[in-house]
């Protein structure tokens, strides 16, 4: 459950990316699962880009790994936190300022 749950969350962060003109390299998520009669609960840990929405990218983060673990296991997801462990500075602010 754990490593679908870790492909899943690569897998929203990467379409967060495609649609934000930076494009920061995250750590590997952390996922904590519990399982039982047919429900998962999920617990990640992550970074998220800099800047960002972070309400929105919680949001869709949340979502879609919900959606997608639930589509891979055939189990009820009935709740994904996130831990938003740092802000990664997006590759288009990390230059030096020309002074």
């Amino acid at each position: 459950m754990a490593r679908i749950a870790v492909r899943a969350t690569q897998e929203a962060l990467a379409r967060q990316a495609d649609t934000s003109p930076f494009h920061p390299t995250p750590t590997r998520p952390q996922v904590e699962a519990a399982v039982g009669a047919g429900t998962a609960r999920l617990g990640l840990t992550l970074e998220l880009p800099y800047p960002t929405n972070l309400a929105r990218a919680s949001r869709a983060v949340q979502d879609y790994v919900s959606e997608r673990v639930a589509q891979l296991t055939g189990m009820r997801v009935t709740e994904v936190t996130l831990a938003i462990e740092h802000l990664v500075l997006s590759d288009g602010l990390a230059r030096p300022r020309v002074q």
